[in-house]
């Protein structure tokens, strides 16, 4: 029961801290990892993976991830309920308040200052999955930090996507059959 509490409360944190979406809560995730050791930064990629290639926001789908990884379909559950929560609570109040405020020039600079910080958390979450999908952690130097095999498929696909202009489903099936195989 405590352990289901905890994951709701750090859930709930992050649901409310996670602005700009999805990606927005990876860094808050890698803390988790950090702070309890839930899981490793192999299984945190994995789970990046999967949530980004299965149906539904990465970030719900992440909290799902952990929450059953701790502590089975109630952790799944509790952690998913936790994530969501602030969202539902704050879009109720906004919508509640914004039809009185809407045109107040104090709302419109909230909302004006809140998507360059939305912006940044988005790039640390890339950064990061970047970090821990092309290079091996507490190397020696760059160069034998480098994961050459991972790192010629970042850039084939990246010049995939932009050259050839498939649906982006073609490129998750692609990268999942040669991670598989070949990786």
């Amino acid at each position: 029961m405590k352990l289901l509490l905890l994951l709701y409360f750090e859930f709930f944190k992050i649901g409310l801290f996670s602005i700009g979406g999805g990606l927005a809560t990876i860094p808050f995730l890698q803390e988790l990892s950090v702070k309890y050791g839930w899981f490793s930064q192999e299984l945190f990629a994995d789970m990046i993976a999967i949530s980004e290639s299965t149906p539904g926001p990465i970030g719900v789908n992440m909290a799902t991830y952990v929450g059953y990884h701790t502590a089975g379909i109630p952790g799944g559950i509790i952690s998913t309920l936790g994530l969501i929560s602030p969202s539902i609570i704050v879009i109720l109040l906004i919508a509640r308040l914004l039809t009185h405020f809407k045109e107040n020039k104090y709302v419109q600079s909230i909302f004006y200052i809140l998507r360059p910080l939305a912006t940044g958390l988005v790039i640390s979450a890339t950064v990061q999955i970047l970090k821990i999908a092309l290079f091996i952690p507490n190397a020696q130097s760059f160069i034998t930090a480098l994961k050459v095999k991972e790192l010629i498929l970042f850039f084939t696909m990246l010049i995939a996507i932009f050259s050839l202009k498939k649906n982006p489903i073609f490129y998750i099936i692609a990268g999942a059959v040669i991670g598989i195989f070949i990786l």
